[in-house]
This record gives C-alpha cells, sequence and structure tokens, in this order.
C-alpha cells in the first residue's frame, strides 16, 4: 500500500466533500451538512483562504483529510483548530489517522501556533482513545454554542 500525505489542492475537492458527508452519516446527521464542494473549493482555495488541509492518499486515491483553521486565543494567542480528521471506514485501522494528525500537529508548530484544538463527540471511543495517546487535555467545563445563519 502506497501512503501519500500532503497538503490538499483544488482537485481534491470534490474527494474531500465526499468525505465530509461519510463523517456526518457516521455521525447520524447527514441531513445537517448545508456545505457544497463549491463551497469549499472557495473557501480553501479561492482569493482568501479560510482553511487548510492535508490529503491522505492511497495508491493516488484520498482516502482521508485533516481539515484546519487558524483562531486566536486573548489568553494563549495563536492557535491552531483542527475541524476534522476524516478517515473513510474501508482505511480505518491502518494509521492513516494518526500520520494525518502529526502532519497536522508539524503545520502548527511551524507556523508558530501555541498549540491545537478540537471537539470530539463524548459517544466516539475510538476518536477519544486516539488522542488520548497524545496526552490530550480533555476540557469538561465549556459549553459549545452555535449561532446559525
Amino acid at each position: 500500500m502506497n501512503i501519500n500525505i500532503r497538503k490538499g489542492t483544488p482537485e481534491d475537492v470534490p474527494s474531500v466533500f465526499e468525505l465530509v458527508k461519510e463523517l456526518a452519516l457516521y455521525e447520524k446527521a447527514p441531513e445537517q451538512v448545508t456545505n457544497t464542494a463549491e463551497m469549499m473549493l472557495k473557501d480553501g482555495f479561492g482569493p482568501e483562504p479560510i482553511f487548510g488541509l492535508f490529503v491522505a492518499e492511497v495508491d493516488t486515491k484520498v482516502v482521508g483529510i485533516s481539515l484546519y483553521y487558524f483562531r486566536y486565543s486573548t489568553w494563549k494567542g495563536k492557535r491552531l483548530y483542527l475541524e476534522d480528521i476524516i478517515v473513510t471506514e474501508a482505511m480505518r485501522g491502518y494509521g492513516l489517522g494518526k500520520k494525518l494528525f502529526d502532519a497536522t500537529v508539524a503545520e502548527a508548530k511551524a507556523t508558530h501556533c501555541t498549540g491545537m484544538m478540537w471537539q470530539v463527540l463524548d459517544w466516539n471511543k475510538p476518536a477519544i482513545d486516539f488522542y488520548e495517546k497524545y496526552g490530550t487535555r480533555f476540557d469538561g467545563e465549556w459549553i459549545n454554542c452555535h449561532l446559525d445563519f
């Protein structure tokens, strides 16, 4: 198996969006996806990109992603926010998630971030177990808030 982790390109967006829909199905919320491949193309690769992306390829087929963006904390400074790591179900267990996570950590360090942040669903035991291996600090004090337009 030939595995390649690289920065995403505009040509990857259709495959990336399919992975997004697969994740939504896994998380039992496919109806909540209102994003589109066109929006992702503009938002990630337009004149003012707002997210970065790593892809995992196996034999030139995109089978995983790490999508991130930068945020600013008044207490901590520049932080990298990991929005999602997605590996297609058939390719889980081959270390692709670790490779994507490690590439994202390296990006945070290379861009002088003071740390990384992300969320994990409380029922997603495989993901929680994965993050625990990195010494992740889980924060039970904060409540997620959303305002949709």
